[in-house]
């Protein structure tokens, strides 16, 4: 929810802008293909006050040249269900689901006298990377074996270059937004997706077609069996776990 005001505000922008809602479809589900929701518009304004807030807070404190501030979301955008509040256009689908629109996330990192003020990356990092990212900022030592699955990005934040090299996502279940089981992997600017129901695997080349619109998998097989192994490797070097039949599912007559 969001206050009054802030939701009275967003709805005048939204006249003001002609802004109508527009629905697509992703699988059974109905995907908001306008951000024109006034409530989420509030709500986005509403965390930026406080998060401002914190960051004042840490000036008057005297605070700011010794705090290293990292602002990311946990997922993409919910355009799919629940209220449908957002889209994430250009990106496809959203939370929930293995597409861009639900796992590519903004990422803010503010480290004083580190990275360049208003400066922009495009390199992708994932999650995982926090930890031995911040061990790195601490100055403390990386133990071997501790956290096998990230990558210090501290080159990246200091303007240097960085051989991150391929990053994994696992989603063995299915989601109340549409999404359904299945892993992926991006490779540069390659994505594989891998859906277990299915059985079927879906390429796309990000650089070119950052939608996912069209599924390159026919016409690169050799690039979806290089990928697709890494993928299976992945999973098993993390003993990644994956759905099993129900035995008790008797389908509907």
């Amino acid at each position: 929810m969001t206050t009054k005001e802030l939701e009275e505000k967003y709805k005048k922008k939204r006249e003001e802008m002609g802004l109508e809602l527009e629905w697509g479809q992703e699988g059974d589900r109905r995907v908001r293909l306008v951000q024109e929701h006034a409530v989420y518009g509030g709500m986005v304004e509403a965390m930026d006050t406080a998060v401002g807030r914190v960051l004042d807070r840490i000036d008057e404190l005297g605070l700011k040249d010794d705090t290293i501030i990292i602002f990311m979301s946990d997922n993409g955008g919910l355009s799919t269900s629940e209220g449908h509040p957002t889209s994430n256009l250009p990106l496809r689908a959203g939370k929930g689901w293995l597409y861009e629109g639900g796992i590519r996330e903004p990422l803010i990192v503010r480290w004083p006298g580190q990275t360049q003020p208003g400066s922009v990356c495009s390199e992708p990092v994932t999650s995982t990377d926090f930890y031995p990212t911040m061990l790195e900022m601490a100055q403390l030592s990386f133990k071997p074996n501790q956290h096998e699955d990230g990558k210090s990005f501290v080159p990246l934040l200091k303007g240097k270059k960085m051989a991150r090299g391929p990053i994994f996502w696992h989603y063995p279940h299915y989601g109340n937004q549409g999404g359904s089981p299945g892993s992926a992997v991006r490779d540069g600017d390659w994505k594989l997706i891998e859906f277990f129901e299915t059985r079927t695997l879906e390429l796309y080349n990000l650089r070119d077609d950052v939608g996912e619109e069209n599924d390159l998998a026919d016409s690169y097989p050799d690039t979806v069996k290089q990928m697709h192994q890494k993928l299976v490797e992945h999973r098993r070097q993390t003993d990644a776990k994956l759905p099993t039949l129900n035995p008790n599912y008797r389908p509907s007559s």
